[in-house]
């Protein structure tokens, strides 16, 4: 049996659930000459050592073996050891263990706060434990820590699908309308394929007989065509891309909107200003949504948040950008938008959200142009 002092994402009584495999009782505890901060620049915290501070956590006792293990794997799987020291609870002092992190590659950042991350984090990190923990005893923790980044934007757009959607056509789908007999993994990378066993509720009613499904799972993503209504014209990036490449097409450097995955805490909107800096160095004013859709929902669960968004596009607006940390090579093309829905004509805009998002300009451009120009 075990003792633990939890002073960080821990101390979020589902995610501890969620880790361990069981509720677990807590109380409240501090831990003497030690203070909490955010790691800097990411959204775990660091505990370290400082005269004159105070840790408040909580502090969980007799946690079995099993318990351990599962809590050793996840926090293992960060970089984070145990250590023994001595925490103060209710009862008194009780020598309880403590997860340190590798703090080789962190620096303290802000104090801590537990509802800070609560708030931004807190489902997405509880989502991500399940399939984090399905490797317990499997998948070696490195190669789990790995993977936990895509885990997140995977977590992220599960909690984002669970919104409700309009139905005054559709099947209106209840909890008894899909039974998963048999889930795995036949890939797990930065993107994963899962493959499925299941029924569902036939039109008639019945359930239909077992069927086997692969999808290919990625998160969501936003997308953005900057568009300057004064000058009427659009940016498009051009860059290469596997899809046809693995194709077989001859050319494989598309035309598209400016796009990327949503990460996990930021909505689909900050996410398109984020990619417009990233990939053009854009800054975006106002955002016009598009819509939201499933690109191939037959076998891809990625869904797309589409956006036109007011930019200043200059001739010098062009040119190469993209981050070099990614292995991105991205040349921005600024183009007139008479030009642009030419290329859409032609069959050399080949790509679904280029060709949504124009069509969807071609409808409105009017409209925004006005309401610009007043």
């Amino acid at each position: 049996m075990a003792d633990f002092f939890f002073y960080g994402t821990l101390c979020h009584a589902p995610l501890l659930a969620a880790v361990v495999g069981r509720e677990v009782a807590v109380g409240p505890a501090t831990l003497e000459g030690y203070a909490v901060y955010w790691a800097n620049g990411r959204s775990f915290p660091m505990i370290v050592q400082q005269a004159g501070a105070r840790a408040v956590g909580v502090l969980a006792c007799g946690l079995s073996d099993a318990d351990v293990a599962r809590l050793d794997y996840y926090e293992g799987g960060f970089a984070y050891d145990a250590r023994l020291l001595m925490a103060k609870a209710a009862e008194g002092a009780v020598e309880a263990r403590v997860y340190f992190p590798d703090t080789t590659q962190l620096t303290p950042g802000a104090p801590w706060s537990l509802q800070d991350w609560r708030a931004q984090m807190g489902d997405v990190a509880v989502t991500a434990a399940g399939p984090f923990m399905r490797g317990f005893g499997v998948v070696p923790q490195e190669a789990a820590r790995a993977r936990y980044p895509a885990m997140l934007v995977t977590a992220a757009a599960r909690l984002r699908a669970g919104i409700a959607a309009p139905t005054q056509v559709r099947r209106r789908a209840s909890g008894m309308d899909t039974a998963v007999l048999a889930q795995g993994e036949g890939y797990a990378q930065y993107f994963s394929v899962e493959d499925y066993d299941l029924r569902f509720r036939r039109f008639d009613g019945e359930m239909s007989q077992p069927v086997r499904r692969a999808v290919w799972v990625s998160g969501d993503a936003a997308t953005v065509l900057p568009y300057d209504p004064v000058r009427d014209r659009v940016v498009l990036i051009e860059q290469f891309r596997m899809g046809p490449f693995a194709r077989g097409d001859r050319q494989p450097w598309m035309l598209e909107p400016i796009a990327g995955r949503i990460d996990p805490g930021e909505t689909p909107e900050a996410a398109a200003r984020r990619e417009a800096e990233e990939e053009a160095g854009l800054h975006l004013g106002a955002l016009w949504k598009v819509g939201g859709y499933y690109s191939s929902p037959g076998t891809v669960a990625e869904y797309l948040y589409a956006f036109v968004g007011q930019a200043d596009l200059p001739d010098d607006a062009a040119g190469i950008g993209g981050l070099a940390a990614e292995h991105e090579d991205i040349r921005v093309h600024v183009l007139p938008f008479a030009r642009a829905m030419e290329l859409a004509a032609s069959g050399e805009v080949e790509v679904g959200p280029t060709l949504l998002t124009l069509y969807w300009l071609a409808a409105n451009r009017a409209r925004l142009r006005a309401e610009v120009s007043v």
